[in-house]
């Protein structure tokens, strides 16, 4: 947890945690990682984990945690908790961003927002095992990052028994960065989906050790170096689906140089393109 909170003050989210109906209190002059008390899970023999949740983020993700402190009463054993589960980011009702514990998604900009967790919590050494759901409020104040990349289809269903023809265009919308990308295609494995392309900017990926050639046809990796503003790249794919239905998901990661800092570029979603089984009745 130590680690993981670490890589969150890193990251950067500006985030105010405060009851329900409270003023909003003053905002951190910079970036920050801030928890919130979320909820105390108890259980037989005197157990107890006291949950916070933690937001950060900064750049294109947020991220929550849950760090925890665990106790047994009679005991006087100090514990490490271990935390694990899943977080949901509602506002006025609406779910706007799920993901595991700890790991982020997307930044979904700034405003209040319920978070819950469905955690477990376990310490080290053993005594203290507990499930629950915890919850609290958040404000975010970082602003939706403006999109860097955009990546489109000009196809967005598939049907099984059939080969279909996705073009792909992938752009650069900002002066930040270069031209480089790496552009990534999966379907899923035991589908029997095969992906290929004639551009030579992209291959089906190696699997197994060397010498073995076999290669990931339902997968393709694609190798962008031309990407320019007002210049996009189009990657022709086609996907021959077997019987088994399967969709076929799309990713751009990206490379955003600042000097030679480590940790720089980000991943960007594109879009799914589904399959619909055919109508048995022929409607």
């Amino acid at each position: 947890m130590l680690t993981a909170a670490a890589v969150l003050a890193a990251a950067g989210l500006t985030a105010v945690a405060q009851p329900t109906g409270a003023a909003p209190r003053p905002q951190p002059s910079g970036p920050s990682t801030v928890c919130s008390p979320a909820g105390t899970l108890k259980g037989p023999g005197g157990q107890r984990a006291v949950v916070s949740l933690c937001a950060s983020g900064g750049g294109a993700g947020t991220s929550l945690s849950a760090p925890a402190t665990c106790r047994r009463t009679g005991s006087s054993v100090r514990y490490a908790c271990l935390t694990s589960g899943t977080w949901t980011l509602r506002r006025d009702g609406r779910t706007v961003a799920t993901g595991p514990l700890p790991g982020g998604r997307e930044t979904p900009g700034p405003g209040t927002y319920e978070v819950s967790g469905r955690v477990h919590v376990r310490s080290s050494p053993a005594g203290v095992d507990l499930r629950g759901t915890v919850r609290t409020t958040l404000t975010l104040t970082d602003p939706k990052p403006v999109p860097t990349h955009r990546i489109e289809v000009d196809r967005h269903t598939l049907r099984p028994r059939s080969s279909t023809t996705l073009t792909y265009t992938v752009s650069r919308e900002s002066d930040a960065g270069d031209g480089s990308a790496r552009f990534g295609l999966i379907g899923e494995e035991a589908s029997g989906v095969e992906l290929t392309t004639s551009d030579a900017r992209c291959v089906n990926p190696l699997t197994g050790r060397h010498p073995s050639k076999a290669r990931s046809m339902y997968a393709l990796d694609c190798a962008l170096t031309d990407l320019q503003p007002g210049r996009p790249s189009t990657v022709v794919v086609h996907a021959r689906v077997a019987d088994a239905c399967t969709s076929v998901v799309s990713k751009l990661g990206y490379w955003m140089p600042r000097g030679q800092s480590l940790y720089t570029g980000g991943m960007l979603a594109g879009p799914t393109v589904t399959c619909r089984p055919s109508d048995s009745r022929g409607h």
